[in-house]
């Protein structure tokens, strides 16, 4: 077909936009009518919306509308809604003693105590501890769910470390211990530190330099064993580790340890006092008791 041919555009009818590339004019065909309505039905509902909810922000907030509507309000609510639900199993819990025993003997109060747990866990302790008490080591975060306990792995040891924290100054009854800087503060020279790291690798079964070793078993005895006792395997009581296993905090290469001796660590966790609820903590401790390394 020849460009003769070709039917002539119908500008009689529609009309052009007044455009032209190479020839070729473009219609000015309207718009369906139901588009053209759905846009202004949106527009007017847009409007109507910013009148009647929470819409225009402002320096301090946004405009609160004409219903007063508001969604952390309504959380509040749900919130209250599900305490009054389970008041009863909330008063048991802050009551009861804090034993394995005397909260698994009423089932409902456990289903109740490990659900609101992993639900305060997922909310205050995932983001250090990781999914299911997993842990961060290489940063020193520990791991929850092994059989490994700085503190104590009871219920009621978990339930005071939540409360209190670890190394806060928030809290005047958090757990507290301080591993000397023995190379910061020149307690012991390089070459001393070289020997008790290699001690502790001797001691925690991974390779090590034989006579570095029998040398660093005199730095560890008469510098960390007050701690970390004689045989290296720790006093959880006072937040000394187990440096005979193969669970570390932040590493049991020469390097970290080397860093460790030179600089020591002071992990902190904060106070969950004010935080949690005392029946949120209890119910915490209860999860975490659970998770496998519980006592």
């Amino acid at each position: 077909m020849s460009m003769d041919d070709k039917k002539p555009l119908p500008e009689d009818e529609v009309g052009t936009t007044g455009h032209s590339w190479d020839g070729i004019e473009e219609l000015n065909n309207p718009l369906p009518r139901w588009w053209l309505w759905t846009f202004y039905g949106c527009i007017a509902f847009a409007l109507i919306y910013a009148v009647l909810y929470p819409a225009v922000p402002l320096v301090s907030g946004a405009t609160p509308g004409l219903l007063g509507y508001s969604t952390r309000a309504a959380v509040v609510e749900d919130i209250a809604e599900y305490e009054s639900r389970n008041a009863d199993l909330i008063a048991k819990l802050t009551e009861v003693p804090l034993e394995v025993d005397a909260i698994k003997a009423d089932p409902a109060l456990y289903n109740y105590a490990v659900q609101g747990g992993a639900s305060v866990f997922n909310a205050y302790c995932v983001q250090c501890h990781g999914r299911e008490g997993g842990g961060v080591q290489a940063n020193g975060y520990p791991t929850l769910s092994d059989d490994d306990w700085l503190w104590g792995g009871t219920i009621e040891e978990i339930h005071y470390t939540v409360t209190n924290g670890i190394r806060n100054e928030d809290n005047p009854d958090a757990r507290w211990s301080q591993m000397p800087a023995f190379g910061a503060d020149e307690l012991l020279s390089e070459e001393e530190i070289s020997q008790v790291v290699q001690y502790v690798r001797r001691i925690s079964g991974q390779e090590h330099d034989a006579a570095l070793a029998s040398a660093g078993e005199t730095v560890f005895l008469d510098n960390c064993a007050a701690c970390h006792m004689e045989d290296g395997t720790g006093d959880r009581y006072q937040g000394a580790p187990n440096l005979t296993d193969a669970i570390w905090l932040y590493g049991g290469d020469v390097e970290t340890l080397t860093h460790t001796v030179t600089y020591a660590r002071f992990g902190v966790m904060p106070t969950h006092a004010e935080r949690l609820s005392e029946a949120e903590r209890r119910a915490v401790a209860v999860y975490v008791h659970q998770l496998g390394g519980g006592e």
